[in-house]
């Protein structure tokens, strides 16, 4: 079988996941990308909720941690007024990715939590840059064992 490319989302890893690094042998579900849906360029994504997709066994061959920019309209602040302190509200949608702004760096070992930085504000905006997971290749032959 063929070497797969498959996306392991941050919040996936963080909440269910165990970390894993170049070498090591792992058993996943995994959930095939359909249409437009290629998640960074995977084929598939790890799915740790009870996905329908069946249980594969690999080799990590790569691990590629996937690094997202977003932007944020801030709230609406609305000063206090009588008898009421101050208010926020809502400025339009949540964060919103940055088209074209998504990168990958080569690591050898996946982290047990994800990173975000604040890259600062422009156009009454903030602008952070996630981590948004790993980009794994796995090697579905690598696998001698039960893997983890």
């Amino acid at each position: 079988m063929p070497r797969k490319r498959v996306f392991y989302e941050d919040w996936q890893l963080e909440c269910c996941g165990t970390p894993f690094a170049v070498g090591d042998e792992v058993t996943w579900t995994l959930v095939a990308c359909a249409g437009t849906d290629r998640r960074y360029g995977a084929e598939a994504w790890v799915e740790n909720h009870g996905g329908t997709g069946g249980r594969t066994a690999g080799r990590v061959r790569e691990i590629e941690l996937v690094h997202q920019e977003y932007t944020c309209r801030p709230a609406a602040v609305e000063p206090p007024g009588p008898g009421r302190g101050l208010v926020l509200r809502a400025a339009g949608r949540g964060p919103e990715p940055v088209p074209g702004s998504a990168t990958r760096e080569p690591v050898d070992r996946c982290p047990g939590s994800f990173q975000e930085r604040d890259l600062g504000t422009a156009d009454g905006r903030s602008r952070v840059r996630r981590t948004v997971g790993v980009l794994v290749t796995l090697d579905p032959d690598g696998a001698t064992g039960p893997g983890r």
